[in-house]
């Protein structure tokens, strides 16, 4: 339920986004039901205006949210019985029933309760995001920088994904390869980086000896003082 409702917030300003951006409140189910992908759903809205294709579209969802095919190698599917409810649960599967479910590798969930924490929290973005465009449809003025809550939710999941590594060299290698696409072209600069990180992910799972030469790990205070 905390996870839950700290879904909330967010939803709420990407539905007051999506009609700020011209929508109809009723499209702020719509994308939540049909891609229910955060990060991607915030970044579908400056596709869809921007007119960007189908293909595109498919690669950018499936650059963005790769990392969810990581994240089925230990996800409890086979405690879910029910094929209905299996096929669910992989369509539900986002960072945050990852990082509940996932998070304590001794705690054991049945399938009933991993189906319900999903539905519960997806209730909670849905909801939320209807909350927000049907309060964004009843302001008469335009609220300024809502479009940053997609900026902010990037910067949280970069700030999470290095306390977890605490690798250095995957923020300098995502600033060089945005650098890079910058120069290349600066309209396409987002695909571009994508498409380079994950060549150098690639390249570091593929060939350990690499991985270890270009590791460059933070260390704390505490750490420092023990070595």
């Amino acid at each position: 339920m905390p996870v839950g409702l700290g879904m909330v917030p967010l939803g709420l300003a990407f539905g007051i986004l999506l009609t700020q951006m011209g929508f109809a409140w009723f499209w702020a189910p719509i994308f939540s039901v049909v891609i229910y992908a955060g990060s991607m759903e915030f970044l579908a809205l400056s596709l869809v205006t921007g007119g960007v294709g189908p293909l595109s579209a498919a690669l950018y969802g499936l650059l963005v949210n790769f990392r969810h095919v990581f994240y089925a190698l230990n996800y409890p599917l086979h405690v879910i019985r029910s094929r209905l409810a299996r096929a669910y649960g992989i369509y539900a599967l986002t960072d945050e029933t990852y990082a509940i479910v996932s998070a304590n590798p001794n705690q054991r969930f049945t399938g009933r309760q991993v189906i319900a924490i999903q539905i519960v929290l997806q209730c909670a973005w849905v909801g939320g995001g209807v909350l927000g465009a049907l309060f964004g449809d009843a302001i008469p003025w335009k609220l300024e920088g809502m479009e940053f809550a997609l900026t902010a939710l990037f910067v949280v999941l970069l700030i999470e994904s290095f306390l977890a590594t605490r690798d250095v060299s995957l923020v300098l290698t995502a600033v060089v390869t945005a650098a890079v696409a910058l120069l290349v072209s600066p309209g396409n600069m987002l695909m571009i980086a994508m498409l380079l990180y994950f060549a150098v992910l690639l390249a570091r799972f593929y060939l350990p000896g690499l991985d270890r030469a270009l590791q460059l790990r933070w260390r704390t205070g505490d750490e420092r003082q023990e070595v």
